[in-house]
């Protein structure tokens, strides 16, 4: 953790990176320095809140399957490979991707500061990376509208890491538990079709 009081907003490190022509996802992660963990976790997990070409979701999660383990098993600094530390993004891309969702990310940031540091011990920090590890195996399956609540639980969580903000993460973790009883209900109907289903053959 950072604690130069006059380190950059994320949204302002957005709007910046924004403003280049193009940059690399290893240039990204080198901008937000000892912050990088919780800012990548943000980064990737709001554009899933907008409409996306299909697929755009498995190609934004991947990173966060990445990301997040490494936050779960306390890793100091992030490591991604070189194919996805090289991989370049057009600024232009960047402002259409938080070009909505800045306004509200500013909103956010007028309102939190640090607090509940507990929240943020080595423990507590691995606990949200394995959460957000699970959700973002989630939002990488093909599900209908299935990724909308893991991405904003995912940034969330981001977001409290990166500002240390202990209510923001008591936030993701409602989030993390009602996104796990939506799952829940899912597979159970999912389950109890395929039996309807098995039945139905069984007695043709």
């Amino acid at each position: 953790m950072d604690d130069d009081g006059d380190f950059p907003s994320i949204s302002q490190i957005i709007r910046d990176l924004a403003a280049r022509e193009s940059v690399s996802i290893g240039e990204i992660v080198e901008v937000f320095g000892t912050r990088a963990f919780g800012a990548l976790l943000f980064f990737f997990a709001l554009p899933n809140l907008l409409p996306l070409p299909p697929g755009s979701s498995t190609i934004l999660g991947a990173p966060l399957l990445l990301l997040a383990p490494q936050v779960a098993l306390g890793v100091a600094a992030p490591w991604l490979p070189r194919a996805v530390d090289d991989r370049r993004l057009a600024g232009a891309d960047l402002s259409r991707a938080f070009g909505r969702l800045l306004p509200w990310i500013e909103r956010f940031e007028k309102i939190s500061r640090p607090r509940m540091a507990p929240l943020f011990s080595p423990w507590g920090e691995r606990v949200i990376g394995v959460l957000c590890a699970a959700l973002a195996f989630v939002l990488i399956l093909p599900i209908p509208l299935g990724n909308l609540l893991p991405a904003l639980t995912i940034g969330v969580f981001g977001f409290s890491l990166f500002q240390r903000d202990g209510l923001f993460a008591v936030a993701g973790y409602v989030l993390a538990g009602f996104s796990g009883f939506l799952l829940y209900l899912a597979a159970d109907v999912v389950i109890g079709g395929v039996r309807l289903l098995l039945n139905w053959l069984s007695g043709a």
